[in-house]
């Protein structure tokens, strides 16, 4: 926890430069997941076609959700700052190598890169803010957050669908670049920090057999019913060992010293709900991200920019509701809150289900709010809960699950609704009704997760509300302090 002087939440208060910086290393995030989804039809036109543009998804998010565990735990080893800046560096250089691809191949794989560098940069910000604030300023401190969120949610798109029009699809990846250099000389001058370093026990038998199990996983899921038959033996070969993969990982992780991802975790009741929640989240997050764009402009014939507006509706209307959930959860506690959030999301997705190639994009702009004002109202208020379950030693690794979770929830999501889409669009040119009817079956599938999330919440015990009550979570032990801004 960070040693302050004074006790006010703020950009002008000692802590203030800390903030900022956190808000940029967000921002790359953010910026990121909105701004590329409208411009998935511009580069699959370009250099791909639509069976492979998943990929562009979930190498992304397979390489963040494999990589975040890992990050938790060097951050709890070594400390944030040499943590958040590796990530950042990196997600700055394969910027610059996706901008200049040259097919679908070499960009996958440096959204690979990409992926490695933001499960970095997403568990170290919202952790270091964790030891930053204390329960009750966290609420406060989510508004700042949450504005980065609203800033990218029109930002993002908007930039998307301007460089897709009338520039091109590759600015949407060298935009990053004055973001990544930014956040990081702000990082180098004002964040300090006093770690007890220890010695590294990093669990890399037990990365590598998730890294291995989850890609085959996915690989199986996408390409079952493309590139080989569900039940051909490459099919059954490539699911069944992903399958046996991620069974050797749970053996390995209940025998490692160190683990890269505790199984402890599953075992606390309110930690296994909030982070299931988080695979909701990720699953539905990433499959509107993903559908939504090309459901606009190839079903209801929008341009890129109308079709990014439609989706920053979504990301819009949850750092709206972000900025307002520590005032939620403060009255009504942390399950009060991811219950009616939750709710909003299921109402959401069951109103998407009255699309057709006749509705309007208003009509979809208008139910992806409702569904960003239920996940503003789920996703944060449960990954506070959990860090404020556990002190300064665990809340890496803790906050990393969370993301984790969600970025896994992202990656199967992509490719379950991929699969689907695939199946009944095929291989050839886009029908608009075959599309239509593809997203409908996707709509399905996301109210059941969402309905699965109500449930999930219902299960938070009310014993968590409690942390709400703590005066500040500081420990001056293993502390760190922002540098003076005079």
């Amino acid at each position: 926890m960070f040693l302050v002087t004074e006790n006010n939440v703020g950009l002008r208060s000692e802590r203030g430069p800390v903030l900022l910086a956190m808000m940029l290393s967000t921002g790359l995030i953010a910026i990121d997941s909105t701004i590329i989804a409208t411009a998935v039809p511009s580069i699959v036109g370009d250099i791909g076609g639509f069976t492979e543009f998943p990929w562009l998804f979930s190498v992304y998010l397979l390489a963040q959700a494999v990589s975040v565990p890992i990050y938790g735990k060097l951050n709890d080893l070594f400390g944030r700052k040499p943590v958040i800046l590796w990530g950042i560096g990196l997600f700055l250089i394969s910027s610059i190598l996706c901008g200049v691809a040259w097919s679908i191949a070499p960009l996958i794989i440096f959204r690979v890169l990409q992926g490695l560098g933001a499960g970095a940069i997403m568990p170290t910000t919202i952790t270091i803010i964790g030891d930053l604030y204390s329960v009750r300023e966290r609420a406060k401190v989510q508004g700042y957050v949450a504005s980065v969120w609203g800033v990218a949610s029109v930002v993002g798109p908007t930039l998307g669908g301007v460089f897709s029009e009338w520039a091109s699809w590759r600015w949407i990846f060298f935009v990053n670049i004055p973001i990544c250099l930014l956040a990081g000389v702000m990082i180098l001058r004002r964040f300090h920090e006093r770690v007890e370093r220890q010695r590294p026990a990093v669990d890399y038998r037990g990365a590598a057999l998730l890294a291995a199990g989850l890609t085959l996983v996915i690989l199986g899921v996408l390409e079952g019913g493309q590139a080989w038959a569900w039940t051909s033996p490459t099919g059954i070969a490539v699911l069944g060992i992903g399958v046996i993969l991620l069974v050797a990982f749970g053996f390995v992780e209940r025998s490692a010293p160190d683990p890269v991802l505790p199984l402890w975790i599953f075992r606390r009741r309110l930690l296994l709900s909030s982070g299931f929640l988080a695979v909701g989240v990720g699953a539905i997050l990433l499959g509107l991200s993903s559908y939504i764009p090309v459901y606009a402009q190839e079903a209801l014939g929008t341009g890129p920019l109308v079709a990014g507006l439609a989706l920053g509706a979504l990301t819009i209307g949850w750092p709206i509701s972000a900025s307002q959930a520590g005032r939620v959860y403060l009255r009504v506690g942390f399950r009060g809150c991811a219950l009616i959030g939750s709710a909003l999301v299921v109402g959401g997705v069951a109103l998407l289900l009255r699309l057709d190639q006749r509705s309007s994009v208003y009509e979809v702009g208008a139910y992806c709010l409702v569904i960003g004002l239920g996940m503003g109202l789920t996703a944060a208020p449960t990954l506070i809960a959990a860090q404020s379950s556990v002190g300064w030693t665990e809340r890496g690794v803790v906050t990393a699950n969370n993301i984790f979770l969600r970025s896994l929830g992202s990656a199967l999501g992509v490719a379950v609704f991929g699969a689907m889409a695939n199946a009944v669009v095929g291989t050839g040119a886009v029908d608009p009704a075959r599309l239509t009817e593809a997203v409908h079956r996707i709509f399905l599938a996301m109210l059941l997760v969402s309905v699965v999330m109500v449930v999930l919440a219902g299960l938070i015990p009310r014993s968590a509300d409690q942390v709400t009550a703590e005066p500040d979570a500081a420990e001056p032990d293993k502390a760190a302090s922002p540098a003076p801004t005079g």
